[in-house]
Order: structure tokens, then C-alpha cells, then sequence
């Protein structure tokens, strides 16, 4: 037996740091929505009791630093699973990209782990089990439009954003996470209107959501990727009405309504950046 989910990616339409926690982690609050960009997650039960994964990416381990391997031996500790499985990872979505392709995996796992091996829990269950795997795993397993607090784990269904085609593109190098963390000052980075970009969700206020876009370590991930203002700069130029890095970067996002507009910044794009994608909000 097989169980097959999709994974889709996100993007961070605002994300505040408000304060360095105690557990080193950072207070935060965020808009995220996710993309009809995605991988897919294949699990099927095996006759012994091993967590084997395979991946068409070389880019991400294939042992037990996986999150997927962690989220089967999570689920197999705490429910007393006797049974092995075979995790194939489709990878879409580029790595360390800011567009939470892990935590998507993730999250896909828990889903099909869930079916899988019949443990009928829910999605509240599902969302806690994915908080001991990473910040982004719940509102990966909520997959909608979310207003996210504490380090990411609290959510709130907001409303889909208006539709737009979007943009990504991706330097070839990557970000860590903790480094950019590590090197924000939050007394001088910038701090998004979140209730402003809820406002322009619920109205579908298309150019509020554009003028609205923030995100705290822009600046860092700038210092640390001087493409990443390269990238802006050519989408801006190129009629994208909207452009902002997502997460922790590198990647960056343009919007827009008009499909000769998109076509003209992914042209404008194809010259001088690594990885270059057209996708849609899925909401």
C-alpha cells in the first residue's frame, strides 16, 4: 500500500521579528500563503521495520538528518508503529530557498504517515506534532492563507489573497536560517504592517497587498547575498508590482496580473539568475 500528498511551498507576504525568545528562537508574526508549486511525498509500507528515504534531489540528505525520516520515527516512537516505510521525496521546490520545501516535506509526511498507518488524528494533533519538527511544519499542515505568531506555530486562517501570477527567483546560493537570524538587529530592521496586509486579504485589495509586502530580514539577507538586490532591482524594472524576498531567503518573489508582464520579467531574469520559476498563490 502507497499514499501519495502533494507539498506545496510558501512565501512570506509580511514577516515582523518582534523579540528574541529565551529558547532562541524569535517572537515573530507573519503572513504566510502557499504556491502551486510543490513536491510530492510517496509513502509505502515495507515488510520490515526500516525508514528508507529516496529523493530525485541531490541536494538534501537521505538519512535521519531528513525531516521526513524525523517526522516517520516521531510517529512510529509516540503511536507504537511496528512497521517500516519507503519515503520518496519528487523535489520542485528549490532547497534553502526561504520557501519552506523542508517543512512542506514535512508536513506532507505527517499527512501520509497519518493515513497510512490508520492513526486517525486530527489536524490540531497533526499541527503539534509538526511544532516538535520545525516552525513552519504546522502552517505547512494547515496548507492555507495564515496569520502566524510565537516562532510560527500559532496560526489563524485568514483569507486567500487576490490572484496574481508570481514570479520566483532563486541565487545559487543558499541561506542559513540561524545566520540571518543571528546577524538581525531588531531595533533596526523594519517592521511589515501585518494587520494592514490582513485588511488588504479581506478586502482582495490587490495594489494594498503589493504596497503592503515586508519583511524583516530583507535587510540581513542583503548583506549576506548582494544578488538578492540584483534580483529585486530587475523585477521592479521589468513591471512587477509587487516584489519582496520570502522567509529568510534567498529567493525572491515578484507579482503580477498581466501574463505579457510576467513573461517579460521571467525573460529579463533567465539572463543571470540560477533558478527561475512562474507559479500561482494557491490561498
Amino acid at each position: 500500500m502507497s499514499v501519495r500528498i502533494k507539498a506545496n511551498a510558501k512565501i512570506n507576504l509580511t514577516l515582523d521579528a518582534l523579540a528574541k525568545r529565551p529558547d532562541g528562537f524569535h517572537e515573530v508574526e507573519m503572513i504566510m500563503t502557499t504556491l502551486e508549486l510543490a513536491d510530492y511525498i510517496e509513502v509505502q509500507a515495507r515488510d520490515d521495520e526500516a525508514i528508507i528515504i529516496e529523493t530525485t534531489s541531490g541536494l538534501i540528505p537521505n538519512d535521519q538528518q531528513n525531516l521526513c525520516f524525523k517526522v516517520a520515527d516521531l510517529l512510529r516512537t509516540r503511536y507504537n508503529v511496528k512497521t517500516g516505510v519507503t519515503i520518496t521525496i519528487e523535489k520542485n521546490i528549490p532547497v534553502a530557498a526561504g520557501l519552506a520545501g523542508g517543512s512542506a516535506d514535512a508536513a506532507a509526511t505527517f499527512k501520509a504517515l497519518n493515513e497510512l498507518w490508520a492513526l486517525q488524528l486530527d489536524q490540531e494533533t497533526l499541527q503539534e506534532l509538526g511544532a516538535e519538527i520545525g516552525s513552519d511544519v504546522p502552517f505547512c499542515i494547515l496548507n492555507t492563507t495564515a496569520l502566524a505568531t510565537g516562532r510560527g506555530e500559532k496560526l489563524e486562517r485568514l483569507s486567500a489573497p487576490p490572484k496574481c501570477w508570481v514570479v520566483l527567483a532563486k541565487p545559487q546560493v543558499g541561506l542559513s536560517t540561524a545566520e540571518v537570524y543571528g546577524a538581525l538587529n531588531i531595533a533596526e530592521a523594519p517592521h511589515p504592517d501585518t494587520q494592514q496586509m490582513r485588511q488588504a486579504l479581506e478586502t482582495q485589495d490587490y495594489e494594498l497587498m503589493c504596497a503592503t509586502l515586508g519583511n524583516s530580514l530583507e535587510a540581513v539577507s542583503l548583506q549576506l547575498c548582494e544578488q538578492i538586490q540584483q534580483i529585486k532591482q530587475v523585477m521592479e524594472q521589468s513591471g512587477a508590482d509587487g516584489v519582496l524576498m520570502s522567509g529568510s531567503g534567498p529567493t525572491v518573489f515578484a507579482f503580477t496580473q498581466s501574463e505579457s508582464r510576467k513573461n517579460r520579467i521571467m525573460n529579463s531574469l533567465k539572463g543571470f539568475c540560477y533558478t527561475v520559476i512562474e507559479t500561482r498563490m494557491k490561498g
